[in-house]
C-alpha cells in the first residue's frame, strides 16, 4: 500500500512539474530591461547615475542638448536557439545600440546635432542568437538628444524575434507610423474636399455680389495644417533645420486650433457680428505667438516656455469652446450640437496630451489629439450634407414652380422626338434595303451575269455553269443571313456559313474539318465589317470548292490573348499568292484586320487576325 502511495505521490509531483514547466518558460520568454546605469554629458559636464527607465531627457536635463550612454546588464540561463529581438517603444533623438561589445544598429549621428529624429517611431532591433551568451550580458545604448525633440529611452523588451516583432512592435508601429500616415492622408482628403467646396459654393452677399463661404476655407486650412502636423510622425529627417522645423510644427498645431475655432465661428454665425471681430486678431496672436515662443524655447533650451504657452492656448480654446457650447444650448441645431461634441472632446484630449507629453515624466506615450481630425472631418461632412439638404429643399420649391412649363415642353419634345424617330427608322430601312440591293448586285448579280455570258458564248460547261449558279444562290442566302448577324460575333458568323455551305461540301466530296473554339465577340467589328468578313470567307471557301482540287478543308478559329485568329486551310494544289484575288485584301483592309496568305501544293492558308 505504501509503495502505491509513494508511486502516486511521485507521479503527482511529476505531473505538477510537467504542467508548471511551460509556465516557467513562458515567464522567461520576454525579458524587460528598465534598470542599469546612465552616463550623461551636458555642457561639457559628465555624470554617472543609477538608471531607472523610462528616461525622459527634457525632464532630466531641463531640455539642454547632450549625449547619454545607458548600460543595462541582464542574465540568461542558456543561449537561445532562435534569433531574438529588442523592442523599444521610444528612443532618440539619434542612437547607437551594442550587445556584448557588438554593434547592432546605428540611426542618425551621435556627433552632429540638428540631425534626424528617430524618436518618432518604435524600433525593432534583430539580435542574432550567437551574440547572446549564458550568464551575464550587457546591452549598451548611446543617444544624442536635441532640445525639445522628446529624446530619451523607454523600457526595453527582449525575447524571441517572432514574438517581439509580432506582438509588440507591429502594434506600436501601426499605431504611431502607419496611423500617422493614414491620419495625414485622411486630413489631406478632407482639406481638399473643403477647399473644393470653398471654390465651388458661392453665397450671395448683401450687395448682390458673390462671395465664397468662409467656413469651408477655414476647414481646409485646419485640415492642411493637421495633415502636415500629423505627417511629421513619419518624417525622420525633416527638410528644415530643427528649430525652423519645430517652429513650423507648432505653427501647424496652433493654426489647426485657430482655423477650427474660426470654422465654429462661421457655423455659429458670429462672423457677421461686428463686436466679435476681435476674434480674428486673437487667432493671429495665437499662431504668431506660438511661433515666437517656440523659437525662444528651442534656441535657449528651455522647453518650459513652450509648455506654458500651450497651457495658455488650451485655456483660451476651452473658454471659446465653452461660449460656443452655451450658444448651442440656446439655439441648438444638428451642426452646432455635433461640432460642440467634437470640440469638447478635443479640448479634453488636448488637456490629457498636455499633461502626459509636456508635464509628466512619462516617456513612450503618444498623443491622442491626432485622432480628433477624423471627428472633425466627420463633423464637416455632416454639416455639408445638412446644408446640401437645405439647398435641395429650396431647389425643390423652385422646381415645383417650373414643373408645368417643363411638362408642356416635354410633351412638345416627345412629339418631335417621335416624328424624328419614325423618320430615322424609315431612313434605316431604306439604307438596309440599299445595302441588300448593293450586295446582291455586287455578289449575286455578278455570278448571274457570269452565267449568262457563259451561256451566250457557249464556253462554259454544264458543271461550271452549275457551280456559278450555286455560288449565286449561296451568296444570296448569306446576304439574307447578314441581316440578323450580331455585331462582332465571329462564332455565329462561322456557324451560319457552315450551315449554308454544308451541302456544297457534301456534293464536292471535300471533307470539312471544324476546329472552332469558343470565341469572345470582337467589339470593333460592326455590321459592315461583319458583312466584309462573311463575303471574304465565302470567297476563300468558294475558291477551294471551284479551283483547289482539295480533299480536305479545315476551318480553325481560336483566341490568341484578346485577339481572334481565323484560318481557312485546304490541301489543294495551291496558287501564286501574288495573284490572289484583290477582293480578299480589299475586304481585310476595310475591316482593319491582318490578312496572311500562304500557299503551296498540299497546303493553302488564308489567315485573319482580329483584335
Amino acid at each position: 500500500m505504501r509503495g502505491w502511495l509513494s508511486r502516486g505521490v511521485r507521479w503527482g509531483l511529476a505531473m505538477v512539474l510537467w504542467l508548471a514547466l511551460p509556465c516557467a518558460f513562458a515567464d522567461q520568454k520576454l525579458l524587460t530591461l528598465n534598470s542599469g546605469t546612465v552616463t550623461t554629458t551636458v555642457d561639457g559636464l559628465t555624470q554617472v547615475e543609477p538608471l531607472r527607465l523610462p528616461y525622459h531627457w527634457d525632464r532630466q536635463q531641463t531640455g539642454r542638448p547632450g549625449v547619454a550612454s545607458f548600460e543595462m546588464p541582464f542574465t540568461l540561463d542558456r543561449v537561445p536557439e532562435v534569433p531574438w529581438g529588442i523592442f523599444i517603444a521610444r528612443i532618440g533623438t539619434s542612437f547607437e545600440i551594442q550587445l556584448n561589445g557588438e554593434l547592432l544598429q546605428v540611426s542618425g549621428s551621435l556627433t552632429r546635432s540638428d540631425g534626424g529624429d528617430y524618436a518618432k517611431v518604435p524600433h525593432f532591433i534583430a539580435v542574432p542568437a550567437k551574440l547572446l551568451r549564458p550568464g551575464d550580458n550587457l546591452l549598451q545604448i548611446r543617444i544624442r538628444a536635441d532640445t525639445g525633440r522628446r529624446a530619451g529611452l523607454s523600457p526595453l523588451v527582449l525575447g524571441p524575434a517572432s514574438t517581439v516583432r509580432g506582438e509588440l512592435f507591429a502594434d506600436a508601429y501601426a499605431s504611431r507610423f502607419t496611423g500617422s500616415v493614414l491620419l495625414s492622408a485622411f486630413s489631406m482628403v478632407v482639406g481638399v474636399t473643403a477647399f473644393a467646396l470653398w471654390l465651388t459654393q458661392p453665397a450671395t452677399s448683401a450687395g448682390g455680389g458673390e462671395r465664397r463661404e468662409g467656413m469651408y476655407l477655414w476647414a481646409a486650412v485646419a485640415e492642411f495644417c493637421w495633415a502636415l502636423r500629423v505627417g511629421d510622425g513619419a518624417i525622420a529627417n525633416p527638410p528644415l533645420p530643427w528649430i525652423a522645423w519645430g517652429m513650423l510644427m507648432t505653427a501647424c498645431y496652433s493654426g489647426w486650433a485657430a482655423s477650427a475655432m474660426l470654422f465654429c465661428h462661421h457655423v455659429a454665425g458670429w462672423h457677421r457680428d461686428a463686436s466679435l471681430r476681435w476674434m480674428w486678431r486673437a487667432m493671429a496672436v495665437m499662431v504668431l505667438g506660438s511661433v515666437a515662443v517656440t523659437w525662444l524655447s528651442l534656441s535657449r533650451g528651455e522647453p518650459r516656455w513652450l509648455t506654458g504657452w500651450l497651457s495658455i492656448e488650451i485655456v483660451g480654446i476651452a473658454l471659446y469652446i465653452g461660449g460656443f457650447v452655451l450658444a448651442t444650448v440656446k439655439r441648438p441645431n444638428r451642426a452646432r450640437v455635433l461640432l460642440s461634441s467634437v470640440a469638447v472632446l478635443a479640448v479634453l484630449i488636448g488637456v490629457r496630451d498636455w499633461l502626459v507629453i509636456r508635464v509628466s515624466n512619462s516617456y513612450g506615450d503618444t498623443t491622442w489629439i491626432r485622432y480628433t481630425s477624423v471627428l472633425f472631418g466627420i463633423a464637416l461632412l455632416a454639416i455639408v450634407v445638412s446644408r446640401f439638404r437645405a439647398a435641395s429643399e429650396q431647389a425643390r420649391d423652385l422646381l415645383a414652380t417650373l414643373s408645368a412649363k417643363v411638362a408642356d415642353r416635354e410633351r412638345e419634345l416627345a412629339l418631335t422626338y417621335g416624328r424624328l424617330e419614325q423618320a430615322a427608322r424609315e431612313q434605316a430601312t431604306i439604307r438596309e434595303r440599299q445595302r441588300i440591293l448593293r450586295d446582291m448586285h455586287d455578289g449575286v448579280g455578278t455570278h448571274i451575269s457570269s452565267a449568262i455570258r457563259q451561256l451566250q458564248a457557249g464556253e462554259g460547261s454544264q458543271p461550271e455553269l452549275l457551280r456559278t449558279l450555286r455560288d449565286s444562290l449561296d451568296q444570296l442566302k448569306l446576304t439574307i443571313d447578314s441581316i440578323h448577324l450580331p455585331d462582332g460575333d465571329v462564332g455565329a458568323l462561322l456557324a451560319a456559313l457552315r450551315y449554308r455551305l454544308a451541302p456544297r461540301f457534301d456534293a464536292s466530296g471535300i471533307a470539312l474539318e471544324w476546329a472552332v473554339d469558343e470565341l469572345v465577340p470582337v467589339e470593333r467589328l460592326d455590321a459592315q465589317a461583319m458583312r466584309h468578313l462573311q463575303f471574304l470567307l465565302f470567297e476563300a471557301i468558294s475558291n477551294v470548292l471551284q479551283h483547289a482540287q482539295a480533299t480536305v478543308l479545315r476551318i480553325e478559329a481560336a483566341m490568341l490573348g484578346t485577339a481572334v485568329r481565323l484560318s481557312v486551310i485546304d490541301d489543294g494544289r495551291g496558287y501564286d499568292v501574288a495573284r490572289a484575288p484583290r477582293s480578299l485584301h480589299e475586304r481585310a483592309q476595310a475591316m482593319g484586320v491582318r490578312l496572311v496568305l500562304e500557299s503551296r501544293p498540299g497546303r493553302t492558308v488564308v489567315q485573319l487576325d482580329m483584335r
